[in-house]
């Protein structure tokens, strides 16, 4: 990734493209360089401009002679396979569980509701912690997503779940693609893991997730840092 977080919208209103444009001016790591307004566009606009974060809309028209909403979640997995580092964020009016299930499942990093007026305040940030492998669910749909958890979001992991998460313990820095080429997976089944185990632990971040899993005892405590000092003895 570059200094700035380049950022492409998918969205058929003006007055929101603009609304995005203006929240984002002001932040310098941030920076905006395509906007569509038809699903037709997307695949194209991507081929011509490096992306880092796409804000997408579920309820696009396919293009100016189909008013029909572009096929999101067939385009979710085939961008995700093209560009394996590409976050997609979806912003939507639309609340339905199962449809922010399917979202996610298919390898979105987040799902913002146009009425959640807290995340579109800061949605520099918000990009900035999904850029950087986090995920961020508006709390409505974070709670109808906890509801399809049967009410347990501190239920075992999975142990496909568990793998990701040693590997990261393990090492940090390893970034999806890498975790992907190690279990074999595309990278959109990588954060598919990932989310589900945020959502089962109740946290926001890869970071967070090691953290607390070490803290239910589902992977290995972390290794403490000795001053070399105290390991001497004394006449050291």
């Amino acid at each position: 990734m570059t200094d700035k977080i380049r950022v492409a919208i998918l969205e058929n209103h003006q007055g929101i493209i603009d609304g995005y444009q203006f929240r984002l001016s002001g932040t310098p790591d941030i920076e905006i360089v395509a906007t569509a307004v038809y699903g037709d566009e997307l695949e194209p606009m991507l081929a011509q401009v490096p992306v880092d974060v796409l804000l997408l809309d579920v309820h696009v028209p396919s293009s100016q002679e189909n008013e029909n909403p572009y096929p999101i979640l067939y385009l979710i997995p085939r961008l995700l396979q093209t560009y394996p580092d590409l976050v997609i964020l979806v912003i939507s009016m639309h609340t339905q569980r199962k449809l922010i299930a399917s979202v996610m499942e298919a390898g979105a990093s987040g799902y913002i509701l146009k009425d959640d007026q807290a995340s579109i305040r800061n949605l520099a940030s918000v990009i900035c912690s999904v850029a950087n492998g986090g995920i961020h669910l508006s709390q409505s749909a974070y709670q109808k997503l906890d509801k399809g958890y049967s009410g347990s979001m501190t239920q075992s992991l999975a142990p496909r779940q568990l793998e990701v998460l040693s590997l990261y313990a393990a090492f940090p820095d390893i970034t999806t693609a890498e975790l992907a080429s190690k279990l074999c997976v595309a990278n959109s089944t990588v954060r598919n893991l990932l989310s589900g185990a945020y959502l089962k632990l109740n946290v926001r971040s890869r970071t967070a997730a090691v953290a607390r899993a070490r803290q239910m005892g589902l992977l290995p405590p972390d290794v403490p840092q000795f001053d070399i000092r105290e390991v001497g003895g004394k006449n050291d």
